[in-house]
């Protein structure tokens, strides 16, 4: 972990230089604000969830079950 002590009109430079990504989350909670990135993820990464559907929070129940009967034509 890294502590530095600077002026807030250097901070956006700061971001930039650190961060390789276009958005951060940031949250805020008794006085100490948290910056962190946000990667974005790749559609691609819904075809190997199985189970969890946490990352594809767009995906339908007739596609969830599409992949479902597919996953099981595949084991048997």
């Amino acid at each position: 972990m890294t502590e530095k002590v600077m002026d807030i009109d250097a901070l956006q430079a700061y971001f930039v230089t650190t961060f390789r990504t276009k958005q951060v989350r940031v949250r805020e909670s008794d006085d100490i604000v948290t910056v962190e990135p946000v990667e974005k993820r790749a559609a691609s990464s819904c075809s190997r969830v199985r189970g969890l559907l946490a990352d594809c929070p767009d995906m339908s129940v007739d596609k969830f079950l599409e992949r479902k009967h597919a996953d099981k034509e595949f084991d048997l």
